[in-house]
């Protein structure tokens, strides 16, 4: 749920990064993290194991200037991938407004893939959410393997809802669309927090910049 502080004119939003353990979650957020102005981020918080296996999550809040002069701040977590950290990814799931999943491209992951997907949709619902109502896209991560599914594939098996969404082709490791899966997640993201906006103001018979904010979709560039 997005937060608005109209003390400090910042409206505040949370996107997760979820997906299998050693999917890439992690390296996302670190290039995000290198590539962006010091001025607009924060500190990168990771705990890891020594096997490199993320336990917690990845905070990383990214401050744009947006219409009005409020301040949109994006706070970036992951999830941690093994499944007996499920009680942690349900932790990280709450007030979500995005979904970034994170599917590992590999031929052997599939199974992992699948199971991650569904393990995804039966945390929301036990917060009462669906991923359907929540802006999402998918990240088809390792395109630069040699033994990866083609994108037919993993549509097939992940991009199969009564409506398909966005997905990339990513290299993590290089930076292939990392941020043109998140420009996509957060535009989708403003889209629908102005139209909701929108229609609150019209319920309530407020105009234009009373209370209610509604920024306009932008894009994050490194």
């Amino acid at each position: 749920m997005s937060i608005i502080n109209y003390a400090s004119r910042e409206i505040q939003f949370k996107i997760v990064y979820y997906g299998p353990a050693l999917c890439g979650k992690t390296t996302n957020l670190g290039y995000i993290h290198q590539r962006i102005n010091p001025q607009n981020r924060g500190d990168l918080v990771s705990l890891a194991t020594a096997a490199d296996r993320t336990l917690f999550f990845d905070f990383l809040p990214l401050n744009a200037l947006v219409i009005k002069g409020f301040v949109t701040k994006f706070q970036l977590y992951t999830v941690p991938g093994q499944v007996i950290y499920n009680a942690t990814r349900q932790l990280v799931l709450r007030s979500v407004d995005g979904i970034v999943f994170v599917a590992d491209s590999q031929w052997e992951k599939m199974e992992e893939n699948v199971e991650s997907f569904k393990n995804l949709e039966e945390n929301l619902a036990k917060q009462n959410m669906s991923l359907d109502d929540l802006p999402h896209v998918l990240q088809y991560n390792k395109r630069d393997l040699p033994n990866i599914a083609p994108v037919n594939y993993l549509d097939y098996v992940l991009n199969n809802r009564k409506k398909r969404v966005q997905s990339f082709e990513v290299v993590s490791s290089t930076g292939q669309n990392v941020f043109a899966t998140l420009n996509a997640v957060s535009q989708i993201l403003l889209q629908k927090f102005s139209k909701q906006s929108d229609a609150n103001r019209a319920g309530a018979g407020l105009k234009p910049g009373q209370t209610h904010v509604a920024p306009q979709p932008q894009r994050i560039v490194a």
